[in-house]
């Protein structure tokens, strides 16, 4: 994408120069989506079995299942421990900061939330506080990988070892991620992603979940179709969260340039974690560890405490310069007045509050040009020396 100096010159915005997200929609999608439509057979079928064969295979599991969103990925998953002995009302450890598709699935699922803080500096799960939260209700560990930054896995596959929990990555945000050396979704028992535009791979709407679990597998299938098994025999309590033969087109189209989104990504995210060590009195920005490589999303920004400035007055400056951004979710028991019935209270996550206080993200995604880059960390430093 050609981009000169003039046109990204710090000014008012006509429209955003750094939009937050994109989508990619391949010529081979196109022709996919035609002939689905030509034959009339738009609900699921050979597209989504091939796209499911496709994204299982970029990550060497012996499974996909799509459905219909990264919500109910979330929720299929978490509704198959019913076959290994779960009951309603039992309880799902995960993380306070995430997006609140999370906490919701679990609730979907007919579970309960226990949340656990997380740690500013990473954004994820805090592993030291995980212990404290289980008890004999409690069937499942669901980490999310936020940002695309992989969560500490270890310790907590440990911890589900010690206590027999299940492990389900919510790998909704980390497409192509990698944990000392492994892929995020490759860890834990099942792993949920979401398909959605602004993700790596996506299908416009959508998720899907891969295991190497046979047993698991199968149940995945009949819960996203009412519970049914065999020709129509209902053997769980199901949902309807199938995919369609023109969502699985995009998403074909887009895993045969997983690669290439992912490489664009990675570089965006990588100049801009060089670009902000110059402002690390001022910000906490994702960071890559030696152990980890990041499965961009976006570029977390968390202001420091102590500054001159607000989140909200640096938010609205961005805005005004052209540079979309989005708030670094909430901590969803203390800060989401839909949670408010579980009792909990401004302090109760401490961490989760501040990183949704002063915290925000802009889109590095695969349509945004080096060009753009310098013209946000310009805005930035403009703002700094006004406001710093």
């Amino acid at each position: 994408m050609e981009q000169s100096k003039k046109e990204l010159s710090i000014d008012a915005k006509t429209q955003y120069k750094v939009p937050f997200g994109t989508v990619s929609i391949t010529d081979e999608a196109r022709k996919l989506i035609d002939d689905a439509l030509d034959r009339k057979m738009v609900t699921r079928g050979k597209y989504v079995a091939e796209f499911e064969r496709q994204f299982a295979s970029l990550f060497d599991a012996k499974h996909g299942i799509a459905v219909s969103s990264g919500t109910d990925a979330d929720a299929l998953s978490l509704a198959v421990l019913y076959d290994y002995g779960a009951q309603r009302g039992d309880e799902i450890i995960i993380p306070a900061l995430t997006f609140i598709a999370t906490g919701n699935a679990v609730l979907q699922a007919g579970f309960n939330p226990v949340f656990v803080d997380v740690k500013r500096k990473t954004l994820n799960i805090d592993v030291d506080k995980i212990e404290a939260a289980i008890t004999d209700k409690t069937r499942a560990i669901m980490p999310v990988h936020l940002m695309g930054k992989p969560a500490d896995m270890d310790p907590i596959m440990a911890l589900a070892k010690k206590y027999n929990l299940y492990v389900i990555e919510d790998t909704a945000e980390a497409h192509g991620a990698e944990y000392k050396g492994k892929p995020a979704g490759r860890i834990g028992h099942m792993a949920a992603y979401s398909l959605y535009a602004a993700h790596i791979v996506t299908t416009i709407e959508g998720g899907i979940v891969i295991t190497d679990d046979d047993a698991m597998a199968e149940a995945l299938r009949s819960l996203r179709n009412h519970g049914i098994v065999n020709k129509f025999e209902f053997k769980r309590i199901g949902f309807s969260a199938k995919m369609n033969e023109i969502e699985a087109a995009v998403g074909i189209g887009n895993v045969a340039i997983f690669q290439q989104i992912l490489e664009k990504r990675r570089r965006n995210l990588l100049y801009l974690i060089e670009k902000f060590e110059k402002y690390d009195s001022f910000f906490i920005t994702i960071t890559e560890g030696e152990e980890e490589k990041i499965g961009p999303h976006a570029f977390s920004v968390i202001l420091k405490e102590g500054l001159k400035f607000t989140k909200d007055q640096f938010v609205e400056y961005l805005d005004q310069k052209g540079v979309d951004s989005r708030n670094l979710f909430y901590s969803i028991p203390t800060q989401c007045p839909s949670y408010a019935f579980l009792g909990h209270s401004l302090g109760d996550f401490s961490e989760a509050e501040y990183c949704a206080d002063h915290g925000f993200h802009v889109g590095i995604h695969q349509d945004i040009e080096l060009e753009q880059l310098d013209y946000f960390v310009g805005v930035v430093e403009q703002f700094i020396q006004e406001k710093g």
